[in-house]
């Protein structure tokens, strides 16, 4: 089984209009709403790709209800630890030529120690051998930054294993677990070791540093260019196909569902990544919030190119 928790998730409403102008009344042409947060979007992509998944994390008031409901529309399950608070709503305005965006994303509800305590218990109760976690996005108020290095030692110790997407001090903490994987950006990873990100050998050498720190496999997200992996022996260069791109956003979690899919089919990590790369390209040539089909992921997958650099071939920077 494979598990996304998702401790900060959000109602997502994406307003469409002519074009994006400050200080002015925008009149939407169009709408949506969708059930966001990093986790859900991976479990978004796993059904896409014919895989089922629970996704799990806070959820309160009207608004949690809507993403239970709507989640489970879709064929997602989901196991919520029921909060107080009302879930957050974030809202996007984009363009209808899809070449300008603005984002709002509102804190989310904070979570009582008692609150927090139900989660850990019951992602305790759940981890068994085998089972592969994704542990993706933001905490809300009142959750301590350790609880990803928690969630980490629990779930292993259960002999699954966990891939990590997060950012900040999130992110330094849970890397202090040892998951089997985690997936900063380039920004990220630069904020979180202190090393230039400006080309591929300033990259590689971050993701060394990340792997230092205990953390053996480093997956480096590069938007259009792709991405680095950095495993025990070898540097990784995967290169994005060439789309159309209409919406970036979620793009990157719908490479955390390729990548976690093509685990769990047995892949070793430098296949699981042309899939998790070709997934992230299809949800960007997707208008909206939706995420690409598995044809659509098929024939992207066959386009992308992954080569391996020894590390001594890494130029150090």
């Amino acid at each position: 089984m494979i598990y996304t928790v998702t401790l900060n998730p959000a109602v997502d409403r994406e307003l469409t209009v002519p074009t994006i102008e400050f200080d002015s009344v925008l009149r939407a042409s169009a709408w949506r709403v969708d059930y966001g947060g990093k986790g859900f979007n991976v479990s978004r992509m796993l059904r896409a790709l014919g895989s089922d998944s629970v996704a799990l994390g806070f959820a309160g008031g009207r608004s949690g209800e809507l993403l239970r409901d709507g989640l489970e529309s879709l064929g997602i399950g989901t196991d919520f630890v029921w909060v107080a608070g009302e879930t957050r709503t974030n809202v996007s305005i984009v363009t209808e030529a899809h070449d300008h965006y603005v984002k709002a994303n509102e804190p989310g509800p904070t979570i009582s120690p008692a609150e927090e305590i139900a989660l850990v218990r019951k992602v305790r109760q759940l981890a068994k051998a085998g089972d592969w976690w994704v542990l993706a996005g933001s905490l809300p108020p009142g959750v301590p930054a350790s609880i990803y290095m928690q969630l980490i030692g629990d779930i292993q110790a259960a002999g699954a294993w966990v891939i990590l997407d997060s950012s900040g001090d999130a992110l330094r903490d849970g890397c202090a677990a040892r998951p089997f994987l985690a997936k900063p950006n380039d920004v990220e990873i630069h904020k979180l070791t202190g090393l230039p990100v400006g080309n591929m050998a300033e990259i590689a050498a971050a993701a060394q540093a990340m792997q230092r720190s205990g953390v053996d496999n480093v997956i480096v997200s590069l938007g259009k260019k792709g991405a680095l992996l950095a495993d025990a022996e070898s540097v990784w260069l995967a290169a994005s196909p060439q789309i159309e791109e209409k919406n970036p956003i979620g793009a990157g979690d719908s490479m955390v569902g390729g990548l976690v899919w093509g685990l769990s089919q047995g892949l070793p990590l430098p296949q699981a990544l042309r899939w998790g790369i070709a997934c992230g390209a299809a949800t960007a040539s997707m208008s909206g919030t939706a995420v690409g089909d598995r044809e659509l992921v098929e024939s992207l997958a066959a386009q992308v190119n992954v080569s391996r650099e020894p590390l001594s071939a890494i130029p150090q920077p």
